[in-house]
């Protein structure tokens, strides 16, 4: 396991790359099968942490629950006509998407 200052370190910088852009910029990605839809109850910067860790137990338990899974094309085409900005983060060869959490 890796030392705690060093994994809060890994966490700031992942949530440092995370960003707010529309869901049409993210098309070429979603094409190619690269996209993620993390759902709302989960933290984005915590799931993009573990898949970077290659945890694949915690990934697998997700998976199962339908916490995380590929963006469906009914997905991405409501998101598309309603250009729609979601949250995202690279954790390569994947990005992660979350709906934007409505205040």
């Amino acid at each position: 396991m890796k030392d705690k200052r060093v994994q809060e370190a890994y966490r700031t910088k992942i949530n440092q790359e995370t960003s707010r852009i529309a869901w049409k910029e993210l098309q070429r990605f979603f094409a190619s099968g690269a996209t993620v839809l993390v759902t709302a109850d989960l933290d984005l910067v915590e799931v993009a942490f573990q898949i970077a860790e290659d945890n694949k137990h915690q990934v697998e338990q997700w998976l199962s629950e339908g916490k995380i899974g590929k963006v469906t094309d009914k997905q991405a085409s409501t998101w598309y006509e309603a250009d729609t900005e979601v949250w995202a983060v690279v954790v390569s060869p994947y990005v992660l998407i979350q709906e934007l959490k409505i205040q």
